[in-house]
């Protein structure tokens, strides 16, 4: 579940990103997938780290 808010907030971000410098279509969908992948590894991280300190 946190993988997947993650992702999804990593796209909104970065479609806004782009779309605040004055980005096309191709450059919102650049950043949205770039940040949506950083922001995913992110989670799973913080999911890892959640999984096992909780255990």
């Amino acid at each position: 579940m946190i993988i997947i808010f993650s992702a999804v907030l990593g796209a909104i971000i970065g479609g806004l990103t782009a779309r605040r410098r004055q980005g096309n279509r191709l450059d919102i969908a650049q950043y949205a997938a770039g940040y949506a992948m950083a922001f995913t590894v992110i989670g799973m991280i913080v999911t890892v780290i959640l999984d096992r300190t909780l255990i």
